[in-house]
């Protein structure tokens, strides 16, 4: 356990965007043998957009997305208001869900998402987030695995959350241009003073990609000088912590 623990955290440290955490959680997930994972992290105003790392099937991570079913998902508003881990299934519901929410169920059902544990999170900046780990029925291995380790799944969770608050800003506008999130990562990291060999190390990364990335950001902002970039970040009121 404390070596699965500790190359999750190091891939996380490591991690740039979301493919690279979702790279860092399917492989420490599946350490467990838990195959389906979902973050869903929501947005603080009404008007922003949740956020998913997940592996399932991409049409229904879209199917979710595009319907707003963060909106009326049992699972979700639960989760909304903090507390344990729990775990849930269409059943465990009883008659309490309304026919919007059991067409929820019934279509992730298509895509084998029947059951699962959900790992509430609630940070200290009331930010809300949920990590679900799913199988497509309550197996004895899965209720076994998730019952056992619950809460080291629950550390990996509130871990997980804090690095993606972290290192994938919900805005990579720079100026009004959008850079990629290796991009701004590296513009942000020398906007804190780190050299290409410091972010490199901190990143896991050569410091020539390092600089690489930082070329790409100065071309797209059309400044001939890393200080210009760092400016138009800072000068938008772009957080460097």
């Amino acid at each position: 356990m404390p070596l699965v623990f500790e190359t999750f955290l190091e891939r996380l440290s490591r991690s740039l965007d979301e493919a690279d955490f979702r790279e860092a959680l399917a492989e420490a997930a599946a350490r467990f043998d838990l195959l389906s994972f979902a973050y869903l992290s929501l947005p603080s105003l009404p008007s922003g957009k949740p956020r998913l790392i997940s592996n399932y099937p991409p049409r229904w991570a879209m199917q979710y997305l595009e319907n707003q079913y963060e909106k009326l998902d049992p699972v979700i508003l639960r989760a909304r208001k903090g507390g344990r881990p729990f775990q849930w299934g269409s059943d465990l519901w009883g008659g309490k869900m309304s026919p919007a929410q059991q067409q929820l169920f019934d279509e992730a059902a298509q895509f084998s998402i029947r059951c699962g544990l959900t790992i509430p999170i609630v940070d200290l900046r009331g930010r809300i987030a949920a990590v679900t780990f799913a199988a497509d029925e309550p197996r004895p291995v899965f209720l076994r695995v998730i019952e056992r380790y619950e809460q080291a799944l629950q550390l990996m969770a509130t871990c997980f959350h804090r690095c993606v608050r972290r290192k994938l800003p919900g805005d990579r506008t720079v100026d009004g241009i959008l850079l990629t999130s290796r991009e701004y990562v590296c513009l942000r990291s020398a906007a804190r003073g780190n050299s290409a060999w410091v972010t490199g190390r901190i990143l896991g990364i050569k410091p020539r990609t390092i600089a690489f990335h930082l070329e790409n950001a100065k071309k797209k902002l059309g400044v001939r000088t890393q200080n210009q970039a760092i400016a138009l970040l800072g000068s938008q009121g772009s957080s460097i912590l």
